[in-house]
């Protein structure tokens, strides 16, 4: 089911499921590579959200900045390739939204444990705001803040459920969000947590 929530930006209900053996298998590969980390905003805060990479390029924070890298800032390696079945998973809901042409250079794969949340930002750091933003919803429910295009106005409210799709682009590209304190629930394959995907074009 799709649902609207801009002129450029659509919820697909349950998009994801039908592929989660493939995609689950695909975290834990990368997981083996680079494991989930708390890292350092530039104003020193530790992140609530656990985070690691794939692709090419991975984002990163530390107290110098927001950026992109190719390399894992904990060994110096690349981050680990992005799995055929995250690629495929991004550009088809992509497609389905209305984007054609996407394809992601970096994945940020997001941990989420009861009481983390992630507060109103804008996604900036990417060189080409011409491509949308990929988010792919996994594990236990959460409820994600969609805002407009200042810090001020009020975000709608969106439960999101494992398997569903958030894609936002054009005129929505810019537009604040984040994700509410997560609630403690469990979910038949990923226990108490939420994984979420996030496809970007940073390169």
């Amino acid at each position: 089911m799709k649902q609207a929530l801009g002129p450029g930006a659509l919820l697909l209900r349950g998009f994801a499921a039908a592929a989660d053996a493939q995609v689950l298998a695909g975290l834990q590969e990368v997981l083996e590579q680079a494991p989930f980390r708390h890292m350092i905003t530039p104003g020193g805060y530790r992140m609530s959200v656990a985070l690691t990479n794939c692709g090419s390029l991975g984002w990163v924070t530390d107290r110098t900045g927001y950026r992109y890298d190719a390399a894992d800032p904990e060994t110096g390696k690349h981050w680990p390739a992005m799995p055929a079945a995250f690629l495929r998973l991004a550009r088809d809901a992509a497609a389905h939204a209305g984007f054609d042409a996407f394809v992601p250079d970096a994945c940020l794969v997001n941990q989420y444990l009861p009481g983390a949340r992630l507060t109103l930002h804008q996604d900036k750091n990417e060189r080409d705001f011409s491509a949308p933003i990929v988010s792919v919803s996994l594990g236990v429910p959460a409820v994600f803040l969609f805002g407009g295009l200042k810090r001020s106005d009020r975000p709608r409210r969106v439960p999101l459920e494992h398997g569903d799709v958030v894609v936002w682009g054009g005129p929505d590209r810019l537009r604040y969000h984040g994700v509410q304190p997560l609630k403690a629930a469990h979910h038949y394959l990923l226990g108490e947590q939420r994984i979420n995907l996030t496809f970007r074009k940073a390169g």
